[in-house]
């Protein structure tokens, strides 16, 4: 599936691509929108990343409206007047990124809804990304930051640095339509937040990973974690996700679940369930299964539970053991709490 945009982004001094805004990517237009912008801008064949000037800027637009692409004639014309550098990317989404242009329109189609986590290769992204501070006055390449540093007090101005990290928050770039987010700082660009999704000022969304919505993010979402409709987060619970222990394992919450304050999961989840705050289920921690009637049944690796639908999971406060136990309760109690989202 390919796609394409046309981008306007910032370059250290060696001419390297530091990020690139996306204002409208496209995921999977017509080849006569692709033919029309390769022919204008003399790309070679196979090339992904073409960098322009802004005097190419008319003939593009002329190129494209006559291929029927008026809205993307039309911001061809408004990066005309542009005085930072301009790239038009052309990507298939089941090849992994060779260039930080390609990377970061795969991470825009994340964040604009366009795909959905893992629903493109992002293999051997970071290594194609550069260590940036994100200040007051764009993004700078952290080896260049001392003399822009110093540029900025010689000529009275204060250069402030908000972070350093590989990725930017995604607000600066994309801000979805129907979501809460109340610290944008902990929201990665490439989070895929659903419509009537909120995230509360301690909850954290990293890149490939979102909620579908609606839903109450309290807690961490890690990269590569998908929570389903109707789920919640408690306050500081977390997700183990492919960067952090999870190994290979997607590890995604289904509809209609809860994750208590200070909980943490480490196997996927389906339909309905419940964890109790402050309990961390690995996956192999040892589980005991009660009937109905609160008696044990057998006793399994909590991989053995994974993706299944309707679990209550605790630790019972006598004896320390964790538990698992149908979950009756799960569909009522979200319906409350999303009553308002």
């Amino acid at each position: 599936m390919l796609s394409f945009a046309l981008g306007i982004g910032t370059q250290n001094t060696q001419g390297d691509w530091l990020e690139v805004y996306y204002p409208a990517p496209l995921l999977n237009p017509d080849q006569s929108l692709i033919d029309a912008a390769a022919e204008a801008l003399d790309a070679p064949a196979g090339t992904a990343a073409v960098s322009f000037l802004p005097e190419h800027c008319s003939a593009l637009a002329e190129a494209l409206r006559s291929a029927g692409q008026e809205a993307q004639a039309e911001l061809a014309d408004a990066l005309s007047a542009s005085q930072r550098p301009l790239v038009a990317t052309f990507i298939d989404q089941d090849a992994p990124p060779q260039s930080a242009p390609e990377v970061y329109l795969k991470l825009h189609l994340l964040s604009h809804r366009l795909v959905k986590p893992h629903g493109t290769d992002l293999t051997g992204m970071f290594g194609l990304l550069r260590n940036i501070a994100w200040t007051n006055e764009g993004a700078i390449d952290v080896e260049e930051l001392p003399s822009r540093r110093l540029k900025a007090r010689l000529e009275g101005r204060q250069l402030s640095v908000d972070c350093v990290d590989k990725f930017p928050k995604m607000t600066d770039y994309v801000v979805p339509a129907g979501v809460r987010i109340g610290d944008t700082a902990r929201v990665r660009l490439g989070a895929y937040l659903g419509e009537g999704s909120t995230v509360m000022h301690e909850g954290f969304v990293n890149f490939n990973a979102g909620a579908e919505g609606p839903g109450m993010i309290e807690g961490r979402i890690s990269a590569g974690v998908v929570i389903g409709k109707g789920s919640d987060l408690g306050g500081g619970c977390s997700t183990m996700g492919t960067l952090s222990g999870g190994g290979n394992i997607i590890i995604r919450v289904g509809e209609g679940c809860l994750i208590g304050a200070n909980a943490g999961i480490g196997i996927p989840l389906g339909d309905r369930c419940t964890v109790e705050a402050g309990l961390y289920i690995t996956a192999g921690a040892k589980v005991t299964l009660l009937d109905d009637e609160g008696q044990e049944v057998r006793r399994v690796a909590a991989r053995e539970l994974a993706g299944q639908d309707d679990l209550l999971l605790r630790r019972n406060s006598l004896n320390g053991r964790i538990e698992c136990l149908t979950n009756k309760s799960a569909i009522a109690l979200n319906e409350a709490l999303h009553a308002h989202n």
